[in-house]
C-alpha cells in the first residue's frame, strides 16, 4: 500500500459516532482476520476465489476498511487479476460486516471507495462471484456464461462484472488469475 494513497471518507450518522471508510493498512490484518472469522465462518476456504488469492498480498491499492473509535466493522479486498493474460482487471471480495453492523450500508460504502480508486488508477473491469440481486444493485452484470473462468469450481451464473469504462467486458475473455503486476 502506498503511503499517498488516499480514500478516507467519514460518515456522521445522527446521534452516533462518525464512521471512516478509508485504505486498508498492514496493521488492520488482524482485525480484518476476525472480521472475516465472525462474518463468513471456516467455509469461505474452499471457495474458487479464495483459490484465485492464494499466495498473493493481502492488502493491495483498493481494499477498503470502516472504522468506528478505532473498532474496525468491516473490510473488502480486492484484487488485482488477469483474464486470459489481460492486465487492468480487479476481483472483488471478500466483503466482510462485523454481525453486529449488517445492514447499515458499510458494504455498499466500502465497494463504492474501492471502484472509486480502481477507476483512477485506470482499472478497466471489476469481477466477483457473487448474488446478483445484490451486487446488480452497485451495478454488476452477468458475464456471458464461459467468457471467464475461474481455477476451480464455480457457478457461472453467478460470476458478475462492472465495467469502469463503457464496452471493457468484451476485451476480456479467458482463464482469470491473480496478477504478478
Amino acid at each position: 500500500m502506498s503511503a499517498g494513497t488516499k480514500t478516507d471518507v467519514t460518515i456522521k450518522q445522527a446521534n452516533q459516532k462518525p464512521i471512516s471508510i478509508r485504505s486498508a493498512r498492514h496493521e488492520d490484518l488482524h482485525a480484518i482476520a476476525d472480521t472475516h472469522r465472525r462474518a463468513l465462518g471456516p467455509g469461505r476456504f474452499a471457495l474458487t476465489a479464495y483459490r484465485v488469492r492464494e499466495g498473493t498480498p493481502p492488502i493491495s491499492d483498493y481494499c477498503q476498511v470502516a472504522e468506528c473509535d478505532n473498532k474496525l466493522l468491516a473490510a473488502v479486498r480486492f484484487t488485482p487479476v488477469t483474464i486470459g493474460g489481460q492486465h487492468g482487471a480487479l476481483l472483488l471480495g471478500p466483503i466482510a460486516v462485523d454481525p453486529d453492523y449488517l445492514n447499515k450500508g458499510f458494504g455498499r460504502a466500502l465497494i463504492d471507495a474501492g471502484i472509486a480508486a480502481a477507476r483512477k488508477r485506470g482499472v478497466q473491469l471489476v469481477v466477483l462471484v457473487g448474488d446478483s440481486s445484490y451486487y446488480g444493485r452497485l451495478g454488476f452484470s452477468p458475464v456471458p456464461p464461459g467468457q471467464i473462468e475461474f481455477p476451480g469450481p464455480v457457478n457461472t451464473a453467478r460470476i458478475l462484472a462492472m465495467e469502469l469504462s463503457a464496452g471493457t467486458l468484451t476485451k476480456f475473455s479467458g482463464a482469470l488469475r491473480a496478477s504478478t503486476q
